[in-house]
């Protein structure tokens, strides 16, 4: 293994512990709220928004982004192929959950007939 790779690695797992710091903060509902959603959301819109499911759905997303960081960073230091592989279904889950939790979310807002704080 070389420098290259070795300093590559480092900041690859940097990367991943960031993530899942922010990972963690966002599933204690800590801090800004990293998500479209919000981010698009009116003032007013903001007010009435159920923030939690949002929270969560961030909180995993960066979690799963964090744990595809640390695979990364072995498949560099390993330089094992089959870790591309577990990289591949990590980036598919983590791209598929978000769209099927924010589908999931927009349906509950449809149905709930009061918006909650």
């Amino acid at each position: 293994m070389g420098t290259g790779t070795l300093i590559t690695a480092i900041a690859v797992f940097l990367l991943a512990g960031g993530l899942f710091f922010l990972g963690g903060r966002q599933l204690l509902e800590r801090g800004y709220l990293f998500n479209n959603a919000w981010i698009y959301a009116t003032k007013k819109e903001r007010e009435s928004m159920n923030k939690k499911p949002y929270y969560r759905q961030s909180g995993i997303v960066f979690c799963l982004l964090g744990l595809l960081f640390t695979v990364i960073g072995l498949h560099a230091i390993l330089q094992d192929s089959r870790l591309f592989w577990l990289e591949s279904a990590l980036s598919v889950g983590a791209v598929a959950y978000a769209i099927v939790s924010t589908l999931r979310i927009m349906k509950e807002n449809e149905t709930d007939p009061k918006p909650r704080s």
